[in-house]
């Protein structure tokens, strides 16, 4: 199936969706078989999680990188094209997930039919809904002996307010369902809506560094076009690059001469420095440039600071840089260089969580060869002083001396949903761990 070429595809035949679920609702899975329905990915070259690239993301079974992927279609006859952004489902990387969220308009949430819906599921849901997304429910699973779809799509229905005929049911392991899902794909999801004509703005919604051509920026168009030899600037830095070469994602990359309203694709200018395509950044035309940025983004904020340090201290150059290399690919992650006593020259690192902050470490020590040592994982305190004065502090030797008044933590306002029978032990749980219960229902 080769489909609509990239650049000439008219925005009322594209389709871009991203995929939320929980961890190991074999959102991956039905991703596999959402790339062998549409031809993309023949069945010699198949292999299971193929978008998931990274060894890490392949041995613990999770999703840690957004990916976008360019399918073809046939549906009433018409040729469309399907834009799959994949998306994580861990709590840490919900950053990743509401950056690929503002490049859809709409989304599938999968549910596995014999586990239920689950605490992320429900966080990226309204984040999906946040984002005006448009949601078709999908079970998955419903080969599993233990699958109770019809329980499963009453709670579903009741969720997104529809009607559990609506839901669909589909088995991502032998394929069932899924060419009915990306009929509904093209029936229920908006296209894209953007002005040909109008000055080009696409969102940077990722980016990946390659060590032979740099930085690999993955863009959204939302209006104009872009081409190749296009000189473009980067809205929020100012700086100006040209492409060298742009093209879609089908799953392996493939160059061509543009990419217009709505379509998901990449770009490459030849940059080696990371901090040049920020993700969440606009890109315009040099001699044509948009007034407005698409803005919606904000800078992911550190929520666990740790110190990682090389075992040999001759290891630091390497350090700083394949942090800055990590950089790249995870806008989330700050880090600041720091010195020990005990422990020499090495850097303060902030992560979204601990997830984040084992996956940076597993990727420094396997894909960088370095030996590291990390301290014990701490928050960010606020500090108060006697004469008004505050400090924030991501490190105990940072801890002000003089009077201190009051000091600040972070704290979780959450609402935990549990069945009657855990309610003792989990209030026993939360305050052990220094709780407020301000309520019951």
């Amino acid at each position: 199936m080769s489909g609509p070429r990239p650049g000439g595809t008219p925005p009322e035949s594209i389709r871009n969706f991203c995929i939320i679920a929980h961890i190991d609702h074999g959102k991956s899975t039905l991703a596999d078989r959402m790339l062998q329905a549409t031809g993309v990915v023949d069945a010699r070259s198949m292999r299971a999680q193929y978008l998931d690239r990274m060894d890490i993301e392949r041995e613990r079974g999770i999703t840690i990188k957004s990916q976008a992927v360019r399918m073809p279609w046939k549906s009433g006859g018409n040729d469309f094209v399907l834009n799959m952004i994949d998306t994580p489902g861990h709590v840490d990387f919900t950053y990743e997930v509401s950056r690929s969220l503002a490049a859809c308009e709409g989304a599938i949430l999968l549910i596995d039919a014999a586990q239920g819906i689950e605490a992320q599921t429900l966080a990226n849901l309204y984040l999906a809904l946040d984002a005006d997304l448009h949601i078709i429910p999908v079970l998955n699973k419903i080969d599993l002996p233990s699958a109770q779809p019809e329980k499963f799509a009453a709670e579903i229905a009741h969720l997104v307010g529809c009607e559990p005929s609506d839901v669909f049911r589909v088995s991502a392991k032998t394929g069932e369902g899924v060419a009915e899902l990306l009929d509904a794909i093209v029936e229920q999801i908006p296209a894209p809506v953007g002005d040909p004509a109008a000055p080009a703005r696409a969102l940077i919604f990722d980016s990946v560094y390659d060590t032979y051509r740099g930085v690999v920026t993955y863009v959204r168009v939302v209006d104009g076009a872009l081409a190749h030899r296009d000189r473009i600037l980067m809205m929020s830095t100012k700086a100006t690059h040209e492409v060298l070469e742009l093209g879609v994602i089908s799953p392996e990359p493939k160059p061509a001469k543009g990419l217009g309203v709505g379509e998901v694709g990449y770009l490459i200018t030849g940059v080696k420095d990371v901090r040049q395509s920020r993700v969440g950044d606009t890109v315009t035309l040099v001699n044509r440039p948009a007034t407005t940025n698409l803005g919606g983004y904000r800078q992911p904020n550190p929520m666990v600071y740790a110190g990682l340090y090389p075992i040999d201290g001759a290891d630091f150059p390497e350090l700083r840089e394949a942090l800055d290399k990590l950089q790249l690919n995870d806008a989330a992650l700050t880090y600041e260089p720091e010195t020990s006593g005990a422990l020499g020259f090495g850097f303060r690192v902030g992560f979204l969580g601990l997830l984040h902050m084992e996956i940076v470490r597993e990727r420094l020590e396997r894909e960088f060869d370095l030996d590291l040592i990390s301290t014990a994982p701490n928050v960010v305190y606020r500090v108060v002083m006697e004469d008004g004065s505050a400090h924030t502090v991501t490190n105990p030797s940072e801890y002000p001396e003089g009077k201190v008044a009051e000091v600040w933590e972070p704290v979780v306002k959450a609402t935990i949903l549990t069945p009657t029978d855990y309610i003792g032990t989990i209030l026993e749980l939360c305050q052990a761990r220094r709780g407020v219960q301000t309520g019951m229902d």
